[in-house]
């Protein structure tokens, strides 16, 4: 039996089942995309990063003192960019119902460092209503430029959120409303370690609402994008001291793509907020710990740490086989006092490539990619150089 045909017959068994009742109701036909891509990452890190994002430029992985994951200088191989997905339309009585369903193999989390199965996108929409996990609406996919390196810019908002969304205008103009999962994390700082801190926990009452307006034209766009959170967290302990609180997070996020002609686009965002770090792409903790004097049953008190994010990237086409990205961002945080001197403060990251398509689906390409990281107050700083050459084939076939 021939690969072509085995998919085929895949097809036809995830449509005839619970879509054929749809579309027979309708009259037309449903489809289904299969797509996805297999992509080889190599090259060379010039000096050191925690060795589970050994092919990534992520800041808040670099060292943190002097010669934390030494030595310098590795090559590195890897397909963990290899993505594939499922996207289906089913025509109903009101309107087309799409769903996706996609995944790669960049562990993260308890995965971190390994190749292996991530869920990316697992999300269903009628009409003007979607529900299950995918972009958030505070975040903009695309400001991503045009990159070889996985994780993308420092600053950016960046975050695929289990959500609830409405969505009352639709197209090139847009409108999306959603309620997502909460979450949040936070440091102990110099008080880490402490006994009286072990028995607070979190607790999430109210989920995260997000929101964007996108204003589209054939020059581009212009979105902005807003979030609202509440973070809450109790002492469970039984001694002398109350250190339950709460805290609200929020941002703005403001973005744009400017077409200049046909062969230039500027991506660009500038995003600031309080609490809201594990919506950026590399971002530390979302809630410090400060002093709170006077006060001998809540000595101290969590506080959301500010966050400023931009990124500015050109995406420039030089012929029908060849084109070149390059661009900056950063990621800077407002710590608080109490702290440790090498806790992460500000993230920098660069790069600038040279992508070559000899044919549709296929593209190779080399890119030099920079990454600094400085603490908190300890004066340490360190930069991190690569080199990444990549092999990228991808597929789309609609059934």
């Amino acid at each position: 039996m021939t690969g072509r045909l085995k998919i085929q017959l895949v097809a036809c068994v995830l449509l005839a089942g619970p879509l054929s009742a749809v579309t027979a109701q309708s009259g037309s036909q449903s489809s289904i995309n299969v797509y996805g891509f297999v992509m080889l990452d190599a090259g060379y890190n010039f000096d050191q990063i925690q060795p589970d994002w050994y092919d990534v430029v992520r800041t808040t992985k670099l060292p943190s003192f002097k010669n934390q994951f030494a030595p310098d200088g590795n090559t590195f191989f890897g397909v963990r960019q290899t993505r594939l997905g499922v996207k289906g339309t089913t025509p109903t009585p009101l309107g087309d119902l799409k769903t996706t369903f996609e995944f790669e193999l960049f562990g993260t989390g308890v995965d971190a460092g390994q190749t292996t199965f991530r869920l990316r996108h697992a999300y269903g929409e009628l009409g003007h209503f979607g529900a299950g996990q995918t972009w958030s609406p505070f975040m903009d996919p695309d400001v991503f430029p045009n990159s070889l390196e996985y994780w993308g810019p420092a600053g950016m908002v960046f975050f695929r959120n289990i959500q609830v969304r409405w969505m009352p205008i639709q197209g090139d103009t847009r409108m999306t409303i959603a309620l997502e999962r909460p979450g949040a994390s936070a440091d102990q700082g110099v008080y880490a370690g402490r006994i009286e801190l072990q028995d607070v926990k979190p607790r999430f009452r109210y989920p995260d609402l997000s929101a964007e307006y996108r204003y589209g034209k054939k020059w581009g766009y212009v979105e902005l994008a807003g979030l609202v959170r509440r973070i809450e967290w109790e002492d469970q302990g039984g001694d002398a001291f109350d250190l339950t609180g709460n805290a609200t997070g929020w941002g703005v996020n403001l973005s744009s793509n400017l077409n200049l002609g046909t062969k230039d686009i500027v991506r660009l965002q500038a995003v600031y907020g309080e609490g809201i770090e594990n919506y950026m792409n590399d971002a530390p903790a979302d809630v410090g710990i400060e002093n709170n004097p006077g006060n001998t049953i809540a000595p101290v008190k969590g506080v959301t740490l500010p966050v400023t994010g931009l990124v500015a990237f050109l995406d420039h086409t030089w012929s029908d086989k060849f084109s070149t990205s390059i661009g900056y961002s950063s990621v800077d945080i407002d710590n608080t006092a109490q702290q440790v001197p090498d806790a992460f403060k500000r993230g920098q990251y660069a790069l600038g490539n040279l992508l070559y398509t000899p044919v549709p689906g296929v593209t190779a390409g080399v890119e030099l990619q920079w990454g600094n990281r400085e603490n908190f107050s300890d004066g340490f700083s360190t930069d991190i150089y690569k080199i990444q050459f990549s092999f990228k084939y991808a597929f789309s076939k609609t059934y």
